[in-house]
């Protein structure tokens, strides 16, 4: 069978949920994080049901918890003293909701989803014809003639991370099930608190985010290839197979385990020259690392980016343990209360294992499936629903090396 999906028909136009209560018209300042270049897009998620929710049902529960996530019901806008830099007009217009229906059932998705097709973004994800006035938060149900149902969510990166979109899930699911009961953890809409220290305070030096001026420059590489998504799954054998290379002594982690793995097989893969200069980034959870802390509800980008810095050679030719010890080095000093304005980079890799996205009920049980819609030069680490041992890798490269990339994946497993 291929991977292509049936046509999606479009119930009605789309309907824009507005929040049941009054909120706050304002607008609403957004912190130097979630001001950053690269977090202004749309970040998706799919999740497969077994049995469906009623639409209606749907926008009532999504209207209740709009009333608490009222900045997911306004829009987008420039600042008027810096065009630079965004701001959120708290206006109450809504969020966007489709509805679509789909001949195709689960256990034919289900049978054949191994493989992401970038193709699938334009079935089942309302695409927002506009240039400005774009709602922050688009959602798209798909029922399907098994009963069942897809669920894309997509929500601008600037408004939240993986942690704050899962908190807004999880919220809604709450109120969709528990319709007469207060959300425990409110949202705390309060961005001001991660304003930069006036005057702004390093205290040591980052020559790892420093801009590097080379012969090759691999963002714009990456950015005229064609890009293919991999997803490999790696069983809890393949995880502890990497760990078992590292010394006992580092207590290599899952995360450490498979990003160095990752990282390396993905540069191994491009070929560069052995004498460039790379990067790895990654987010490291700073809402209980700053000083003051945040607020437990707090609601925005919550994260610091960690960086690794080292050069091709010594990044394909050293042992792990080496690779492992230059990422926990990266994850310590990231623990720093000043945030920074960061160049485009050669690979990002976030970890959405632990965000809960795969345990979205609303009430007729957890998604069969959970991912990402499609990837970009991101990479994420993705939970394997079944097995909490193991874990779905999926990154996007260029087309003409993914078989290149796997092999180096998965080659030292199977020789082993």
């Amino acid at each position: 069978m291929s991977s292509e999906l049936p046509v999606c028909v479009l119930k009605s136009q789309p309907v824009l949920i507005c929040p049941e209560k009054p909120t706050p018209k304002c607008s609403l300042y957004l912190s130097n994080i979630d001001n950053l270049n690269f977090l202004r897009y749309h970040y998706e998620l799919l999740c497969v049901y077994r049995k469906s929710i009623l639409i209606e049902d749907l926008k009532s529960s999504l209207s209740k918890v709009l009333s608490h996530y009222y900045p997911l019901a306004g829009r987008l806008r420039n600042c008027a003293e810096d065009e630079d830099r965004l701001e959120v007009d708290c206006n109450g217009k809504g969020a966007l909701l489709a509805e679509g229906f789909m001949d195709f059932t689960v256990d034919e998705f289900l049978k054949d989803n191994t493989w992401l097709n970038t193709a699938w973004k334009d079935k089942l994800l309302f695409r927002v014809d506009a240039q400005s006035d774009i709602p922050p938060l688009v959602i798209q149900v798909t029922y399907l003639s098994c009963g069942g149902m897809f669920m894309c969510i997509t929500i601008y990166h600037c408004m939240a991370d993986g942690t704050g979109g899962s908190k807004f899930l999880h919220d809604w699911a709450y109120i969709h099930t528990n319709p007469n009961m207060d959300l425990p953890v409110p949202p705390v809409h309060n961005r001001e608190m991660l304003k930069p220290r006036n005057p702004l305070q390093v205290p040591f030096d980052h020559p790892e985010f420093t801009d590097i001026t080379q012969d090759f420059d691999i963002p714009k590489y990456l950015q005229s290839q064609t890009l293919a998504p991999s997803c490999l799954t790696m069983t809890q054998s393949h995880i502890q197979h990497l760990k078992n290379s590292c010394e006992p002594s580092l207590e290599c982690t899952t995360f450490e385990a498979l990003a160095s793995h990752v990282w390396r097989c993905y540069i191994k893969a491009l070929n560069l020259p052995s004498s460039l200069i790379i990067k790895l980034f990654f987010p490291t959870i700073m809402k209980t690392s700053i000083e003051p802390n945040l607020p437990k509800g707090y609601y925005g980008n919550g994260f610091v980016l960690a960086c690794v810095k080292t050069t091709v050679k010594e990044l394909v030719t050293a042992k792990m343990n080496h690779i492992v010890e230059l990422i926990q080095k990266a994850k310590r000093r990231a623990r720093s209360n000043d945030y920074y304005n960061l160049m485009s980079t050669t690979l990002v890799i976030s970890d959405w294992r632990m965000l809960g996205f795969h345990e979205l009920d609303f009430g007729e049980g957890k998604p069969l499936h959970m991912s990402q819609l499609a990837s970009e030069v991101w990479c994420v680490f993705l939970p394997f629903i079944g097995d909490s041992n193991a874990a779905k890798v999926l990154v996007s490269v260029p087309k003409n090396i993914v078989h290149k990339f796997e092999y180096y994946m998965m080659n030292d497993f199977i020789r082993s």
